[in-house]
């Protein structure tokens, strides 16, 4: 090289703390994130997650407690999941004006008003006795079309207690299509959908399914999820076809070992994309962490900086109140 012309040398750049900073092409914000919690019906005190350290099954109090240290962190919302004192076949609860969701909607619009975004999944496998996210046919199978009857009536419940985003995880064909429908016909036409558009049959879910107490009883999930092994195309095309529904975001999920699909998704489309840090990634990190064998600290934060630079706009992470009082 030519003295006109010297040898470049990047660590310049990387010397400080400050420097580093200023430079830095992945940035995270506490809005960005979105906080999942669990409330039980039933219970007098928090009742701990013994798959996800730090995490538990709130009373309506505690979930309240929860929601108020999240919006006083910045984060940007929270995402609620409710575990029923009866589960039935129809998933009963899932649409009761008195179920333990829309009263904790209702708590929580109380509570927090518009500090954060209050968002409400929406699906049966919480619901039900048998652990499916839907009806079942006599031979077992989930019927699509009598389930999405289901989510209709599941949202309409949540939008009047409170909610202000609907999110269908169910992965039925023509969700999204369906619950627009109906909050559009029960004036709640305002009401935006985060479509888990792209969400697979994955290892990962295990200890969710312990704080939400759905595991199917029988069978799995890989009918109607998608295969981790499957075509990126399929991917894409189920985000087109919640777009073309009426979804407002998309999500995918898990996050991590998905973040090549994440990357797709965002170059795809024009509205904000989601990513879910999902149960099993958080308690490998708490286990691994509790250990000694990582630096947690540094470790929950590379991940979600992973997660950001791969495109997501919003990261649902069990880590949100945490990291947005660290980022603050």
């Amino acid at each position: 090289m030519s003295a006109e012309f010297p040898v470049a040398r990047p660590r310049r750049l990387r010397r400080t703390a400050p420097l580093r900073r200023m430079v830095a092409g992945t940035r995270l914000h506490p809005a960005e994130l979105i906080l999942p919690l669990f409330v039980k019906e039933g219970i007098t005190e928090p009742a701990p997650v013994g798959s996800m350290p730090g995490v538990v099954q709130h009373t309506r109090e505690s979930l309240r407690k929860a929601a108020h240290e999240a919006a006083e962190a910045g984060v940007g919302g929270v995402i609620l999941f409710g575990i029923p004192a009866v589960k039935d076949g129809r998933g009963s609860g899932a649409d009761d004006p008195e179920g333990i969701v829309q009263l904790a909607l209702n708590d929580l619009r109380s509570e927090v008003g518009d500090a954060l975004v209050i968002m409400s999944d929406t699906c049966l496998d919480e619901y039900t006795d048998h652990g499916h996210c839907g009806i079942l046919t006599e031979a077992g199978e989930v019927d699509n079309d009598l389930t999405l009857e289901r989510y209709a009536a599941a949202a309409v419940a949540q939008a009047r207690a409170g909610s202000q985003v609907i999110a269908p995880s169910g992965m039925m064909d023509g969700q999204v299509g369906a619950i627009r429908a109906a909050l559009d016909a029960d004036g709640h036409a305002e009401i935006p959908i985060l479509g888990y558009s792209v969400k697979y049959a994955s290892a990962f879910y295990g200890p969710f399914r312990d704080a939400a107490e759905c595991a199917p009883q029988f069978g799995d999930r890989s009918a109607y999820q998608q295969d981790p092994a499957g075509p990126v195309g399929e991917a894409l095309r189920e985000v087109r076809l919640d777009l073309a529904e009426g979804a407002d975001a998309v999500m995918v999920k898990p996050a991590l070992a998905y973040l090549d699909i994440l990357r797709q998704v965002r170059d795809l489309v024009d509205v904000p994309v989601a990513a879910y840090q999902v149960s099993g990634e958080y308690a490998m990190v708490e286990a691994a962490a509790a250990n000694g064998w990582i630096d947690r600290d540094r470790v929950i934060m590379e991940s979600l900086i992973a997660i950001r630079r791969a495109g997501a706009d919003l990261i649902l992470t069990y880590w949100a109140t945490e990291v947005a009082r660290r980022l603050g």
